[in-house]
């Protein structure tokens, strides 16, 4: 399965932002140990940006070449109904991810405009998140398929 994995503002930060709530690793770090996890069973691409027309242009790329798209909109998430127009426009199975569990942090964090859109929403396991959602596309590609 061919999967694109979105991150927005501040994830390129990882391992130096809040270590306390989104842990020491880096994004790349984590990109690493999500491929070595997969085993080669699925063909991953990582994009990361902090301006939301550039996450935007890069999903339209993708309607094409990708079967699933993987997000962690940071920011984005509370506010950007763009970014969830264009989910909902390339037609892609998407999942939310957020390393940390956005329903027990500040009051503003708790909503997500993507959430409606995504065929998921995974919060607060980490790094792992990113592999469950992984799993979740490929059980969805997989009902769907049958």
């Amino acid at each position: 399965m061919n999967i694109k994995i979105f991150n927005g503002p501040n994830l390129n930060l990882l391992g130096k932002r809040n270590k306390n709530i989104y842990g020491k690793e880096t994004l790349n770090e984590i990109q690493n140990w999500v491929e070595i996890k997969i085993e080669n069973k699925h063909l991953i691409e990582w994009f990361q940006s902090n301006h939301e027309g550039k996450i935007i242009d890069e999903m339209h790329r993708s309607i094409d070449s990708c079967e699933g798209i993987i997000i962690n909109p940071g920011a984005f998430t509370h506010y950007s109904y763009a970014i969830r127009d264009a989910i909902e426009s390339v037609d892609i199975p998407t999942v939310e991810v957020h390393l940390s569990n956005i329903n027990k942090r500040e009051e503003f964090r708790k909503k997500s405009v993507i959430k409606d859109v995504c065929i998921g929403q995974i919060t607060g396991l980490g790094k792992s998140g990113y592999l469950d959602a992984v799993r979740m596309l490929a059980a969805y590609k997989n009902k769907k398929n049958n």
